[in-house]
């Protein structure tokens, strides 16, 4: 299945969650979730009753379309939290966090996570001084993301930057502004993902 191109706020008002997946657009009240905050489509207003295995699913979609990922690449991830020492949906949410494109999105160097892949893609930031365009590059700790020179005046980095206020910087990482430079202390944790994500029923439904 080919990445979503559509309207971002169906997806949403799909999972019944505001994801904030356009960015500052989701603080206003040009918000599609807010103005009709019930499934897309001719039944979306009807009542639905999930089977188990439905309610597994549409956990796993909401996880996936937060992060933007295909699903061999959410697949992959949850593979290798498999493997990892720990409990799994726990690794498996510790790793999308770390992923390059949600710490730029993080960090306040992007809108979105959407926006924040595309800049990386672009070669707008550097990892350890090292031009780094893989967004699913997995920070760690000590890592030093920098936005380049040349991209710190593009006008769509410095208004993301001043946009960030409203969500905040996570606790695992620093944010130093003036030098459009962020560093990750460490990974996070459990209690600091606060998004209303039950990764167990994600474990269940791979676990089928």
């Amino acid at each position: 299945m080919a990445r979503h191109t559509g309207s971002v706020c169906r997806l949403c008002r799909r999972e019944n969650l505001k994801m904030f997946l356009k960015g500052d657009r989701c603080y206003s009240d040009k918000c599609g979730f807010d103005r009709r905050g019930y499934p897309p489509g001719q039944h979306g207003q009807r009542r639905r009753k999930f089977s188990d295995y439905g309610i597994q699913l549409r956990e796993k979609q909401k996880v996936k379309r937060m992060y933007g990922l295909l699903e061999g690449q959410f697949h992959g991830s949850f593979s290798r939290a498999e493997r990892a020492r720990g409990i799994t949906g726990t690794n498996l949410l510790i790793f999308l966090e770390r992923r390059l494109d949600n710490v730029a999105y993080r960090l306040g160097f992007a809108n979105s996570r959407a926006q924040a892949r595309q800049f990386v893609r672009h070669n707008h930031f550097t990892v350890n001084g090292t031009k780094m365009n893989i967004p699913s590059y997995l920070a760690k700790v000590g890592d030093l993301i920098e936005v380049r020179e040349k991209s710190q005046k593009l006008a769509v980095i410095s208004d993301a930057m001043d946009a960030v206020v409203r969500r905040g910087i996570p606790a695992w990482l620093e944010l130093s502004k003036q030098h459009f430079k962020g560093t990750v202390k460490a990974y996070p944790t459990r209690e600091e993902l606060t998004m209303p994500i039950q990764e167990q029923l994600i474990v269940e439904l791979y676990s089928k």
